[in-house]
């Protein structure tokens, strides 16, 4: 595999969490890692978002994002945005914990979450990715 297809640089996120990114060239893969890597549990927010999570400490611990560079283009109408259609199929108290934890630095450094209003009663989460600067790998 070539070494060159990889590109990984550290920063500190704003709240001061140590951020590790993690990007794969040829297989246009962004894995966002927040302090040390651990085994969690993954909850897939969309078919091209996994966020893993340490259940016992309620922390994330890392971002996946397939497609990364076209779910970071940005459109006439503003950055690509996404349901978090993924979601419904978690159960409760773990959907609740996910949903503060994008709302929460650091991940919402990374992933930003607002809503679609359907209807007047029903509002569906999506998500965008931010662009991140430290990855200039162009």
């Amino acid at each position: 595999m070539d070494k060159t297809a990889f590109f990984e640089t550290k920063i500190i996120a704003t709240d001061g969490t140590p951020v590790r990114l993690v990007y794969d060239r040829e297989a246009d893969i962004l894995e966002i890692f927040f302090g040390q890597n651990e085994p969690g549990t993954g909850v897939e927010l969309t078919e091209h978002i996994l966020l893993r999570v340490n259940l016992q400490t309620r922390q994330p611990i890392s971002v996946t994002i397939l497609h990364f560079s076209i779910l970071t283009e940005h459109t006439e109408y503003g950055p690509r945005s996404y349901a978090l259609e993924k979601l419904i199929e978690v159960p409760e108290d773990l959907r609740e914990l996910v949903l503060h934890m994008l709302n929460a630095m650091p991940v919402r450094q990374f992933l930003k979450v607002t809503h679609f209003q359907a209807s007047p009663t029903e509002q569906i989460p999506v998500t965008y990715v931010e662009s991140q600067p430290a990855l200039n790998v162009a």
